[in-house]
């Protein structure tokens, strides 16, 4: 068994055809058959059912293949090694950013990364919490910018700010005159909620105390995006929790009261797997990312001075 085929496995999974493939991994579509065929034959079990159009791994061949792309993962952090080891900031980046937050804070800071960087190209991907930890999982992503904590072994947080959380109203709220918002039992009812596997979701549920059998009284909705969330409360179907960030450039109209002490936030953090070893890269994302923040969010949280209480979702801004 060598890493070459362990790449060549992986990449057959990825098109699911012979001549694709082979083109890919720059090799002919012969060459590809022969060194498959030499592998299955070498661990005694046949990894993708060839009758199957298109290719499709074997139920065993699946799990070959996710361990594959771990292994293959370690080799690529030997080479990241050498390359953090030279200070040398270049190549590619993976950088997936939770979808609550991706429209609103990667506008600010990847300008100033592409300068900070000019020798890394990024690839952007907009995903849920799930799907981003199952990226790094994987190996299909290098960084994630998510709230954390994400209760995921094999992963590791830097956190790199906060951000509160604000109340998004309809006009015709009781709320909506009042200098701040303060969370009654009768709007835990009214609260709309993003699809159930974002973290957002359930950060906001711990942070009202809504009992998890009255959690689903909106999931009908399958709401995904805080725009979606926004729009649903100017039709006044109910009201919303959301991301400071995403209120910055609402319009004067808008009806957004912030909480008082102490506040609901939310941490974000760089995520990556525990094999990562870029860790100058990721000194530069979190210091570039952090200066680029609108200094009204900077100055409404100092990272360096939190202090938490009993909840993992509150702050006091004043201490």
């Amino acid at each position: 068994m060598t890493i070459q085929q362990l790449r060549y496995i992986v990449m057959l999974n990825q098109e699911r055809h012979f001549a694709r493939a082979a083109e890919a991994c720059f090799i002919t579509q012969p060459g590809l058959t022969i060194q498959l065929k030499s592998l299955e034959e070498e661990i005694g079990v046949k990894i993708f059912d060839r009758s199957k159009v298109p290719l499709k791994p074997t139920p065993v061949g699946e799990e070959i293949i996710a361990k594959a792309k771990r292994v293959l993962r370690e080799m690529d952090g030997i080479r990241d090694l050498v390359v953090e080891k030279k200070n040398i900031l270049q190549g590619t980046i993976r950088l997936g950013v939770v979808s609550t937050l991706s429209p609103y804070l990667v506008p600010f800071f990847m300008n100033a990364m592409e300068k900070e960087t000019p020798k890394i190209e990024y690839i952007i991907k907009e995903a849920s919490t799930v799907q981003l930890m199952n990226d790094l999982d994987a190996g299909e992503l290098d960084v994630a910018l998510m709230a954390t904590p994400t209760g995921r072994p094999g992963l590791i947080e830097f956190p790199v700010f906060m951000e509160p959380f604000v109340a998004y109203l309809h006009p015709s709220h009781p709320q909506a005159k009042n200098a701040f918002y303060k969370l009654n039992e009768q709007d835990k009812f009214g609260l709309l909620l993003l699809n159930s596997e974002y973290c957002y979701n359930a950060q906001l549920i711990d942070i009202c105390s809504i009992p998890k059998k009255k959690a689903s009284l909106r999931s009908a909705y399958e709401i995904t995006s805080i725009e979606t969330l926004k729009n649903m409360v100017r039709a006044n179907l109910g009201f919303a929790i959301v991301p400071w960030l995403s209120v910055l450039s609402e319009p004067t109209t808008s009806v957004v009261k912030t909480f008082k002490d102490p506040q609901p936030v939310r941490e974000i953090s760089l995520v990556v797997a525990d094999t990562f070893t870029r860790k100058l890269l990721l000194e530069k994302m979190k210091s570039t990312i952090w200066n680029a923040l609108p200094e009204a969010l900077k100055n409404k949280v100092k990272y360096k001075h939190i202090k938490w209480d009993d909840s993992p979702y509150f702050l006091d801004m004043t201490k």
